[in-house]
């Protein structure tokens, strides 16, 4: 019964496998393909992308979906397209067959077609089509869409690969590449140049400044290559900030604007080292990137600063490398690594966050050892008494391979720091008695590689090692015993014969290791007491003489012929006593990542500590700096026509903060009639908001002072000539009377002059204010789009309030704040906010104002210092914060003349948005050049009272401060606004479909902002 029931199991397993692997399997797959109806062409290109990511082979489906490339529905075309990118180098033939296809796709409105037929293309690897790939990669160089220009960068690579004679012609689209002014594009082409043409850094010579200053905006990816470059470039081109032979001054003007009379008459003196203004950029914008979510960011930060920056300035990277331990074990791994690498050098660095290095029972083995070898660096006289007291719980683990090293990391401090030499060996010779064979062993090694630093004051430890050799079974450590004891048989005189007394009983079940050990004490001791060893020594090597190992049997044979005297060895062994004793230095205990430092921090080859493949060194600082006008850039103004256009090199190269600059970045969206280019404008947008506020951040760096001088000037000058351009708009803001001025031709003046501005505005009711703000923003703050654009008043205004600070925090001053949805008079990207300050407190509160604010580079309007507050007594004041399109919370500090107290106001989505009006042609409009990577939505299930017109309306009003826009359709509710620091366009859509289910739709060029926006109306609508 067993024999059959076994072979039915076997005949069933066969069949299963037969059915698994059976061609028929996907027929169904293949007749959903080929039918008629898209919708299930769709369904069956979905299951078949899902089986491609559960890591199933669906090759055999290729004819099948290579049929449909040629389809309309663009849902369906960009999944076959993701089926082709992943199968089309395996299925070459059939590919090629529908190359035309792609070529004519290359050309699709699409910018997501025309990027994923150029992926598929650049994915055929066939030398034939090199010149089609390197056509469409000339081609797709050029496109609009900076997306499509990232992918023709990735192309480049995969060409590059498969033909190196096309390297010339690649190197001549990567030089066009770099030019480009978008952040999506500039990690790609860097890492095209990384792989194509590493050597030419001429190429980066006037794209230097760019992408320094585009560091920022650049996603992670591409964050990573870029200072990875830059850190190689910077190497050649910049002199060492390490010289120790001159006195460090960044502030010395005179290097710039010195004459050739000063210049000689100063050649005998030793010259200050001043850094060059391009190398203080690189690491002035590099260093907001240390708080990067992203840790192989920061460890590219932290490896530019320890191969660039003085070192004085290193010690920037050390909270945010110790912020990284808290990650998972990978990346603690790499990082401790790296961390190991730089304590050997620099101590100081990390021994404030000493604690940080504490080995946890829940790290890994591999951790743990890592952590030992930090904290072992970081010793010194002042920390190793703490550090000890530590080792002796880390010698009590249950871990035999983390219990070993923390005995050999003793060894280390007892080498380096003299004072604590013999507090250690005394330590280790307690662990003699230990129970676990395997901290005995290495106590025994380390206790031998210390005395022999000192052997003369440590006899007693070398008797007291003799008489545990009995309990002793690891063989190493009775190798180390016996050793010791041939070395300094001399000072045991008496011990050393009874031990090899014991060892010749045991000799033959010894392991090698010991044997041999045994030999050379056996030869040691005949030379230095012959009268009681002379026996033992010959019955030991004639034991030795017939050992199965043959290493044994001849070092036998040699001891035998030095040792005992003959006929033809006599001149040799007259020798003997100088070679088997002679003096022998002292072992050094070193760290085993001293010379990993031959490595560039942060990559592989410093993790395996051997010369990976591809891995480019860092080449050393030139004696000379290389001529630094080679990265200056001429900026070629813009000829004035019937709009006044601006230099897209202010971008890069103006240190103004100016709000007028600003604006144009949302500005240049009016003539953009393709999602790509809304894309783009609203990046370059972002991009200089960023860099407005790291500038004001950095105002103080002193090494920035030349360059920024010059930069004022020249901002001063774009000015003047900006004044002289007719038609254009200039406003001015006076924050004394609040006075709007806005000259165009002839001047005319809008005055709105509050003279108390908090009984003013107690007086004021919602409506007048209302009215005041719009029409007033609505004058300084024209907005250049394809329609006219205007403000209107808020929809609704929240009346909850949120509490900034406490009276018992505030020790008897109580704020609170909320969101008036109103225009901020102050500057037009700010969001006003209203706040309450109450006294609860029997004493008068004087001097109430804003102090220190974090980011350093937040830009807020402050009110104006309240002199004094009576007890009970309440207060409203308004402020403007410009949170940069952003729900970082704004921290600052509320002071009183005696106290400041920190407080944080962190903004909900919506109330970083203005309600505009449009019609619902224009809305359509908008809507239309906002697809693809610009939308976002989804499905609810509402709650019932929310599925009429009115209860629709108001709890997105209440979620966002947005203005309705008229509907043709009963069952389509369309609300617009826009950001109030960029002024990208924000357009919701809910459409009501069935009985209790809602289509959300945001179309908006922040998609980030858009994401955040649909999670919070999603949540509004779907409660009661």
């Amino acid at each position: 019964e067993l024999t059959s029931y076994k072979s039915f199991v076997e005949q069933a397993c066969i069949v299963h496998f037969l059915i698994s692997f059976s061609p028929s399997r996907n027929e169904d797959l293949k007749e959903m393909l080929e039918s008629n109806k898209e919708s299930l062409k769709l369904e069956a290109m979905k299951r078949v992308v899902g089986l491609i990511a559960k890591g199933k082979n669906a090759s055999e489906l290729f004819p099948a979906v290579v049929k449909n490339v040629a389809s309309k529905n663009i849902e369906l075309k960009k999944l076959v397209y993701v089926y082709l990118v992943r199968y089309a180098e395996e299925q070459q033939d059939l590919a090629l067959l529908s190359i035309s296809t792609f070529q004519r796709a290359l050309k699709d409105p699409n910018q997501l077609i025309r990027a994923s037929a150029l992926r598929v293309l650049s994915s055929i690897r066939v030398p034939i089509i090199v010149p089609i790939m390197m056509l469409a990669i000339k081609e797709a160089a050029s496109d609009m869409s900076p997306y499509v220009r990232k992918t023709s960068a990735h192309a480049i690579q995969k060409l590059y690969s498969l033909d190196q004679d096309q390297k010339e012609l690649l190197i001549e689209v990567i030089e066009k590449l770099l030019k480009d002014k978008s952040t999506l594009v500039a990690g790609s082409v860097v890492m095209a140049f990384e792989e194509v043409c590493p050597d030419r850094i001429d190429l980066i010579h006037k794209n230097y400044r760019k992408l320094c200053n585009l560091l920022v905006d650049v996603e992670e990816w591409g964050q990573v290559v870029i200072i990875s470059m830059l850190t190689r470039y910077a190497r050649t081109q910049f002199t060492s900030p390490w010289k120790e032979d001159g006195v460090f001054d960044e502030h010395n003007e005179r290097a710039f604007y010195e004459s050739d009379e000063e210049k000689t008459r100063d050649e005998t003196e030793a010259k200050p080292y001043m850094m060059d203004p391009d190398h203080r950029l690189l690491l002035r914008n590099t260093k907001p990137l240390l708080q990067s979510r992203n840790t192989a960011v920061v460890m590219s930060v932290a490896q530019l600063y320890w191969h660039l920056a003085p070192k004085n300035e290193v010690s920037i990277v050390t909270k945010s490398l110790v912020r990284l331990l808290r990650s998972h074990r990978e990346v603690q791994y790499i990082v401790l690594q790296n961390i190991a690498t730089m304590s050997i050098q620099r101590k100081g660095m990390f021994e404030p966050y000493m604690k940080s290095f504490y080995v946890r029972s829940t790290d890994a083995t591999h951790i743990k050892s890592l952590k030992l070898e930090i904290l072992t660096s970081l010793a010194n006289e002042a920390n190793i008494s703490t550090i000890l007291r530590e080792f002796q719980t880390y010698v009590k683990s249950q871990d035999k391979q983390f219990a070993a090293g923390t005995i050999q990391a003793i060894g280390r401090c007892a080498t380096n720091i003299s004072e604590v030499t013999d507090t250690c060996l005394n330590g280790l010779v307690l662990l003699l008695s230990n129970r676990d064979e395997t901290v005995v062993a290495e106590s025994v090694v380390v206790i031998r590689k210390l005395l022999q630093i000192q052997p003369t004051q440590h006899s007693d430890i070398i008797k007291h090692m003799a008489k545990l050799f009995d309990n002793i079974t690891v063989p190493m450590a009775r190798a180390s015993i016996l050793w010791l004891m041939g070395e300094y048989c001399e000072r045991v005189p008496k011990i050393a014969p009874d031990v090899l007394r014991k060892m010749a009983k045991s000799f033959t079940s010894e392991e090698d290791i010991v044997k041999l050990q045994t030999v050379n004490l056996a030869a040691k001791l005949y030379l230095t007491n012959s009268k009681q060893t002379k026996l033992l020594t010959q019955y030991i090597l004639n034991l030795g003489k017939y050992d199965q190992n043959y290493d044994i049997r001849d070092r036998t044979r040699f001891i035998r012929q030095l040792i005992v005297p003959n006929d033809k060895n006599g001149a040799l062994s007259k020798y003997a006593h100088r070679i088997l004793l002679a003096p022998k230095p002292a072992p050094v205990l070193e760290s085993a990542y001293k010379d990993r430092d031959r490595y560039q921090l942060g990559t592989l080859s410093h993790t395996i500590n051997t010369k990976a493949s591809g891995y480019l060194e860092l080449s050393d600082w030139p004696a000379v700096a290389p001529d630094q006008s080679v990265r200056n850039v001429e900026v070629i103004e813009p000829t004035v026509k019937s709009k006044p256009a601006k230099s897209s090199d202010d971008k890069f190269y103006s240190d103004s903060g100016e709000e007028e600059e600003k604006g144009s970045g949302s500005s240049s969206s009016e003539d953009g009639s393709s999602s790509s280019s809304s894309e783009e404008s609203g990046s370059d947008a972002e991009s200089h908001v960023q860099k407005n506020s790291s500038q004001t951040s950095e105002e103080s760096d002193k090494s920035s002072s030349q360059s920024e001088k010059s930069s004022s000037e020249s901002d001063s000058e774009k000015k003047e000539r900006k004044t002289k351009t007719p038609l254009q708009k200039k406003t001015i803001f006076n924050e004394e009377s609040w006075t709007y001025v806005t000259k165009q031709q002839h001047t005319k003046t809008i005055f709105v002059n509050v003279i108390n501005q908090h009984s003013v505005l107690q007086t004021f009711s919602y409506s007048h204010w209302s009215t005041l703000c719009v029409s007033l923003f609505t004058q300084l703050c024209p907005l250049s789009l394809a329609f006219p654009l205007q403000l209107s008043g808020p929809a609704f205004v929240p009346e909850k309030s949120h509490d900034l600070l406490h009276r018992m925090t505030g020790k008897g001053l109580s704020a609170q704040y909320q969101f008036p949805r109103q225009p901020c008079l102050y500057q037009p990207t700010m969001v006003s906010v209203q706040i309450s300050l109450t006294n609860t407190t029997d004493h008068p509160l004087e001097q109430i104002h804003i102090g220190d604010r974090s980011p350093t580079g937040l830009n807020i309007h402050c009110f104006n210092t309240i002199e004094c507050l009576e007890p009970e007594a309440s207060v409203t004041v308004f402020m403007g914060i410009d949170f940069n399109d952003s729900t970082q919370a704004a921290n600052f500090q509320l002071c009183t003349k005696e106290d400041h107290f920190s407080v944080s106001i962190q903004p909900a989505i919506g109330e970083l948005l203005l309600p505009i009006t449009m019609t619902e042609l224009d809305f359509r409009k908008e809507q239309g050049k906002l697809l693809g990577m610009n939308e976002s939505s989804a499905t609810i299930t509402m709650a019932a009272e929310n599925m009429t017109s009115q209860p629709i309306s108001r709890p997105v009003a209440t979620v966002a401060n947005l203005g309705m826009v008229p509907s043709s359709q009963d069952n389509v509710h369309r609300f617009a606004g826009k950001t109030a620091n960029s002024g990208a366009v924000v357009l919701v859509t809910v459409e009501l479909r069935g009985e209790s289910t809602a289509l959300i739709t945001i179309n908006t060029e922040k998609s980030v902002m858009g994401s955040m926006l649909l999670r919070d109306l999603k949540l509004a609508l779907a409660q009661a």
